[in-house]
């Protein structure tokens, strides 16, 4: 078997029923082998695919990485590179986010820096190497607490239950007291609520520790999935698109140690891979790195952000009905297929390519082909393996959360198409009573595209080829059934986000306390004559809030705060008033922002009551726009 093939050696015996012969374990027992049929169909038609695309590809290869290197970029790409080299010590950015984590985040870290420590000493780098225990006293020495670092295994011990998961008090950041812990551990077993106010590692930790683990062991389980759902928050429930690009970096680190924590806590590897840079072209459509495709797009269309071809896959599909049966199962034309492959490359771009000569299963095959070509795959060679890994998560409940933070951590434009594919998938799906495809059904025709990916070839497969399908289908199910929850950012995490904000800021108002006093000098004469102008803009109460509009309305109102009062009251309020631009928008454009204080950027949805998330940020400003503006 050489690298990026696969032996299409199965007989029907190996996959039916009666003759089967595989190593039954794992989340497998979960999916019916009709199921898994399609599976090895769609393996087989990839398999003809590449047979009959006789220009030989250039496997991306995947480098294993040297003792310690792996641990060394896990620690830059969680923010925390600082720890070593020159500025070892120095930086406040690393020990901002270093006060926040919770105690299995912490354990992570201090795992990680423990290898490279070892590592840099039989090296002998000339490194200044930080003392693990150290580390976590930076951001305690000036509150007069140490964390023990000393003791990272120690998850929960009798001295610490007092104190929130982050060593503080502050109730507005709680991430996890004793009361909500035993508010968690109170629920029933089978309870489909996903908490998000509790960091996912101290939730797997509290499992392990009670007995009700034991009740919920069960990997794959059943082939019907849960009705997972996320309760109400009050403040409002956070969305991947909602935060400022500089609050996401730091959403992104948090989401990494997060992860790591939580497969630490369960025992299952986690490794980063990491592709060694290759030749890919340029220019193209199939075969093209998502970040060029998106450049040539974006000069026909600003602001795009899925793949105009994959768009116009989606949409060509769409256009005949999505009743047919056998839709993506059914394979097109190969040789149709590879001969529109060449057009679409010639006259594409020029738009003089003739849609009306493409069949359905025809573009359903070059949407396939076009997941399949990319020079990385569409979940990363990073986190391909995470993502194929989360099977082995003991519950359903921790396959989701894996999946939640494997999300926040793909790049924009590889999770912007990952969603648009979803969604699509989700159609289909809708349809199903007429086209015949169940979420099982277009799971396992899906899978193969998206996991068996050219570059990782045979090594990649250590568990046995049917473990793989059914594993890594079980994880396409996951990510259809449950898109919406995986496309969260979870309320701990936010929270984090928030804390490190405010730390950062407190450093800050110091370092510059003049510079600030003199511009706040400035704003306030500035404030005063605006007052003398419009005498409706005096200083507003306690328990209102401003609220202006800025490009769309020159109207601001002061709206009092109640209990029941939420952001789609107030979006309702302005557009009742049809000055200026507002008028001319929908109502699904406009939304309310909370901008500033300990966030970056928030989009609030509807729901989000103000009386609950002004008491949180209180010095937030809070405007009216569009996503655009």
């Amino acid at each position: 078997r050489r690298s990026g093939q696969y032996t299409m050696n199965h007989d029907h015996s190996k996959r039916t029923p009666d003759g089967a012969s595989f190593d039954r374990s794992g989340s497998q027992d979960s999916l019916d082998e009709l199921f898994l049929d399609d599976y090895w169909k769609e393996l087989e038609n990839i398999h003809e695919t590449r047979g009959n695309n006789h220009e030989e590809r250039v496997a991306l290869v995947v480098k294993e990485p040297d003792e310690g290197e792996l641990e060394e970029e896990w620690l830059k790409e969680a923010g925390l590179s600082d720890l070593f080299g020159e500025s070892s010590g120095n930086s406040q950015e690393f020990v901002f986010l270093l006060s926040t984590l919770t105690r299995t985040q912490k354990a992570a870290v201090e795992k990680r820096v423990e290898t490279v420590t070892q590592t840099m000493r039989k090296k002998n780098k000339q490194h200044q190497i930080p003392d693990v225990r150290d580390i976590f006293r930076l951001q305690n020495d000036s509150k007069g607490k140490v964390c023990d670092g000393s003791e990272p295994s120690t998850v929960r011990t009798k001295e610490n239950k007092n104190e929130t998961q982050d060593g503080t008090k502050d109730p507005k950041f709680r991430l996890g007291t004793d009361e909500q812990k035993s508010l968690l551990e109170d629920k029933p077993v089978l309870d489909t609520d996903i908490n998000l106010e509790i960091s996912f590692a101290e939730q797997a930790a509290n499992l392990k520790d009670s007995s009700v683990g034991k009740i919920w062991k069960g990997g794959g389980g059943d082939t019907l999935l849960p009705n997972f759902r996320l309760p109400k928050d009050k403040t409002g429930t956070t969305k991947i698109g909602d935060l400022a690009p500089q609050d996401m970096k730091k959403v992104y680190s948090l989401a990494l140690i997060e992860l790591t924590a939580l497969y630490d806590i369960l025992g299952t590897e986690f490794k980063q891979q990491k592709a060694v840079k290759i030749k890919t072209k340029d220019s193209g459509l199939f075969g093209v790195p998502l970040s060029i495709l998106l450049e040539q797009d974006q000069k026909k269309v600003p602001g795009t952000k899925i793949p105009l071809i994959f768009q116009k896959l989606i949409a060509q599909i769409e256009k005949a009905t999505l009743g047919t049966e056998g839709l993506l199962r059914i394979p097109g034309v190969a040789t149709r297929v590879k001969s529109l492959c060449q057009e679409l490359e010639a006259k594409f771009y020029e738009g003089t390519f003739n849609w009306e000569n493409v069949k359905q299963h025809d573009a359903a095959s070059l949407l396939k082909l076009f997941i399949r070509e990319l020079p990385q795959p569409l979940l990363t060679v990073e986190y391909l393996k995470a993502f194929q890994n989360v099977q082995n998560l003991p519950t359903k409940k921790q396959q989701l959360q894996a999946l939640n933070l494997l999300v926040l951590l793909l790049p924009e434009a590889n999770r912007d198409t990952l969603k648009a594919l979803l969604e699509f998938l989700q159609r289909v799906i809708d349809h199903r009573d007429k086209n015949k495809m169940t979420l099982n059904n277009v799971a396992m025709v899906m899978a193969p595209n998206l996991f068996t990916f050219h570059g990782f070839g045979s090594k990649a497969i250590e568990q046995s080829e049917f473990v793989m399908a059914a594993g890594t289908a079980n994880v396409m199910r996951f990510m259809i059934r449950y898109q919406k929850i995986l496309w969260t950012i979870p309320k701990f995490i936010v929270n984090q986000v928030r804390k490190q904000n405010t730390e950062s800021q407190k450093k800050e108002k110091k370092d510059k306390a003049m510079k600030k006093l003199l511009k706040k000098m400035a704003y306030d004469r500035e404030k005063h004559e605006k007052q003398e102008k419009t005498p409706n803009d005096a200083d507003v109460p306690q328990g209102v809030i401003r609220v202006q509009a800025l490009h769309l309305s020159k109207v601001s109102m002061a709206i009092q705060l109640t209990e029941e009062l939420k952001a789609g009251d107030i979006v309702a309020r302005f557009l009742s008033q049809k000055s200026g631009n507002l008028q001319t928008l929908k109502r699904e454009e406009v939304f309310l922002y909370e901008i500033g204080g300990n966030i970056g950027e928030r989009c609030l949805d509807d729901d989000t009551y103000m009386k609950d998330l002004y008491q949180l940020n209180p010095n937030a400003e809070w405007v009216i726009k569009t996503k655009q503006s």
